[in-house]
This record gives C-alpha cells, structure tokens and sequence, in this order.
C-alpha cells in the first residue's frame, strides 16, 4: 500500500491513489490535473520516507472534479449592555479532487 501526506491550502492529508479529498480551492478548471509538489512523507510497501520538510522529487496528481462552497456559518459578533450587534454569513470555497498518482 502506498500513501503520501501532502500540504495544500495551510492544511495536511494523507492521501492514497483513487481517494476524493476536499481541500481549499485551487485555481484549476474541473477536469484538469495539478501537481503537488508539497510532499511531507511517502509510505511505500512498510518503508517510510520522510522528507525536510518535503521529498525531494517526489509529488501527487490531483485531478480536479468540481468546485463548491461549504455549508453557511454564522458569525455574530456583539458587545454586552451596547447595543453593538454585528451579523455575517460565510461560506468557504473548495475543490473536490481525485488522487491520480503518487509519485516518488
């Protein structure tokens, strides 16, 4: 079995070849393939390469299936006996992508 951890978007994943993982939103078209050349560790057949910080050489195939934006949060701010209210909706795009290929 053969799985990597990657860095995308501030955020880590450990990943495996055929896997669907939602990370931020990456400036691709849907159906387009971008590398990630950000690789913290391979783990191939028990043997385990670890990288400082990243594998030299080493990257992962994301192939981009589609684009979207995660469920609303509320932010609400307000101050005590102030009468300050404050109300705000956000909602935080992603990239729903497909492992392709773990090169090492």
């Amino acid at each position: 079995m053969v799985y990597a951890i990657i860095e995308t978007g501030g955020k880590q994943y450990r990943v495996s070849e055929g896997d669907k993982i939602y990370v931020e939103k990456l400036p691709a078209e849907p159906g387009e393939t971008v590398a990630v050349e950000k690789v913290l560790a391979v783990v191939k057949d028990g043997e385990v390469v670890a990288g400082t910080p990243y594998v030299e050489g080493s990257k992962v195939l994301l192939k981009v299936e589609r684009h979207g934006r995660g469920r609303k949060i509320i932010v609400f701010k307000y101050k005590p006996k102030k009468n300050y209210r404050r109300k705000k909706g956000h909602r935080q795009p992603f990239t729903c992508a497909v492992v392709e290929k773990i090169e090492c």
